[in-house]
């Protein structure tokens, strides 16, 4: 067999035993050897037949990055309008422009209902109320954009939505619907806000349409491994699959395909599904894993979206005034299903956005670990967004990990200072500094399509901690250039227990790579977020970015 030997300016490597290198030999898309030239070179009678790669010799290279959280349905979301407040990428490289007022959401909403035959539905994503501070967006205002047909958009944290009178009537979410999540006006009609999972799934149905199994189809679970490509990334998960018949066939057939450019690990939903079956159904995909496939995450649900005044807070809650959040299960029924999963050997990935929500969560982890010890387990609690220093050093003692959503900082910080949470208690958001510090596994993520897929971005965040205004909110919790790499390779690499196989560039490894331009080591960490992905390579395979 020939050996590739990819050569460049600096590999940085994240193995601590040799940080750093020059060339990287690969046979059979595993890393062979890691060296400089002459080190490589001495080894030349044991390669075979070589082949050099030179392409990549004025570049960096380092680690394929991991995103361990986001959701595949990344991929099929652009088949829908986008209204999001920010300009936004899609994965062929078009800018869509943000939507900052009522007027210009009515009128994209118009247009679109233009091209589109009559009565047909409109599907919009992206949007997010507390960006239009007082304005309110409620069916009335979608109705004077189009009465004609039902409209239906989704929020930015997929926790919520905002529908016209006629997605209302087309769903059946009369005045006396038993549905929690259908909010009411003062006339106590519903007023076109919908909250969380159960009320959204009565809209999804009414239009035959679920945003969340679109990750069913092979054309979104490609689009989706382009986008993460574009942004470095070689494994990436889809956390918060329902992995039905047609969704598990799909991610094999996908990840077989020789020109896919990424691994997949998703994590099955535990919600909405019996605890017997989902169990069952998780244990028996367990030997469907390929080189670029691995099941065994389960992913559990608890409260909501901090943005959407749904997430769970401790006292004194919402900065703004607002009550506290919604569970998406009751806490009665996310402990069973955590018992039943944690005794059966599945690995959490368990949503916690609220102080409240991860107390609850580490409170049922601990009567689990109590009852069914489990060395080495590696749950992990995702976002966590203000959890506070006597729950890291309860995450701690139980061996949890932590994966942050560093990227709220950036695109939420300012309404989190003013709004949401307030001054003392942003300094916290996202607290990476203390989480390293208190000795937790650390990840960070970007949840898209919640942000933009793009684990540099999210470094940078992690290491400025600035807000879209740029205001820096807890210089305190500020991480170096090196801890937030390790974050976004080898240490969310861990919490998929795939660190064996990924996250760093050592002998026996995968010979996955991200390409760039710039060394971020040496940039200023402002200039994380500028540095481009050349390319990636997956198995020793080169996908252009």
């Amino acid at each position: 067999m020939t050996t590739t030997v990819f050569s460049a300016s600096k590999v940085i490597t994240m193995n601590p035993s040799l940080p750093e290198a020059t060339h990287i030999a690969v046979k059979d898309g595993r890393i062979l050897a890691v060296g400089n030239a002459q080190t490589i070179s001495e080894l030349a009678g044991n390669l075979g037949t070589i082949r050099h790669d030179d392409r990549f010799a004025n570049h960096i290279i380092m680690p394929g990055m991991v995103e361990g959280h986001c959701h595949a349905h990344e991929g099929a979301l652009w088949k829908y309008l986008y209204l999001g407040f920010y300009d936004r990428r899609d994965p062929e490289g078009m800018v869509w422009a943000g939507i900052q007022n009522t007027s210009s959401l009515q009128e994209r909403l118009k247009k679109a209902a233009q091209t589109l035959p009559a009565g047909e539905p409109i599907i919009a994503w992206g949007f997010d109320p507390i960006f239009f501070h007082d304005e309110i967006i409620d069916r009335h205002t979608l109705d004077a954009a189009v009465g004609d047909r039902p409209v239906v958009i989704v929020h930015l944290s997929f926790h919520a939505m905002t529908i016209n009178s006629a997605a209302i009537e087309g769903a059946g979410l009369g005045a006396h619907t038993n549905i929690e999540g259908v909010m009411l006006d003062e006339s106590g009609q519903p007023s076109g806000s919908i909250k969380e999972m159960a009320a959204m799934h009565a809209v999804h149905a009414s239009l035959g349409v679920n945003l969340f199994d679109m990750v069913s189809k092979p054309e979104t679970l490609r689009r989706f491994g382009q986008a993460a490509s574009l942004a470095g990334v070689t494994t990436a998960t889809d956390l918060f699959n329902p992995l039905t018949d047609e969704g598990i066939q799909s991610l094999q057939t996908v990840t077989q395909e020789e020109n896919f450019p990424i691994r997949l690990v998703p994590a099955m939903s535990t919600l909405g599904r019996p605890i017997e079956e989902g169990v069952e159904r998780l244990a028996s995909v367990g030997n469907l894993n390929n080189d670029r496939l691995y099941f065994g995450l389960a992913k559990v649900m608890s409260d909501g979206s901090m943005p959407a005044f749904t997430c769970r807070l401790k006292w004194p809650y919402y900065h703004n005034g607002t009550g506290n959040g919604a569970w998406n299960a009751s806490p009665e029924e996310l402990r069973r299903i955590v018992h039943a999963y944690h005794q059966a050997g599945a690995h959490l990935q368990i949503h916690t956005n609220g102080d409240e929500a991860v107390e609850v969560m580490l409170d049922i982890l601990q009567e689990a670990l109590e009852m069914w010890p489990r060395f080495d387990h590696r749950h992990t609690l995702h976002h966590c967004q203000i959890t506070n220093q006597a729950q890291m050093r309860r995450a701690k003692a139980l061996g949890v990990c932590m994966n942050l959503l560093t990227n709220h900082i950036y695109f939420w910080g300012d309404e989190h200072a003013e709004t949401l949470l307030g001054w003392e208690r942003s300094q916290r958001l996202n607290p990476a500094a203390s989480v390293l510090r208190h000795g937790i596994p650390l990840a960070i993520h970007s949840d898209a399509p919640v942000t933009p897929l793009g684990p540099l971005f999210t470094a940078y965040v992690a290491c400025t901690r600035k807000t879209a205004s740029g205001k820096v909110l807890g210089p305190y919790e500020r991480i170096s250039v090196e801890q937030a790499l390790e974050a976004i390779t080898i240490g969310a690499a861990y919490t998929l227990r795939l660190d064996h196989l990924i996250g760093s560039l050592e002998i026996g490894k995968f010979a996955d790579m991200a390409v760039l331009d710039q060394d971020p080591l040496s940039a200023d960490p402002e200039d994380l977020r500028d540095i481009k992905v050349i390319a990636t390579v997956l198995g020793g395979r080169v996908h252009a970015a």
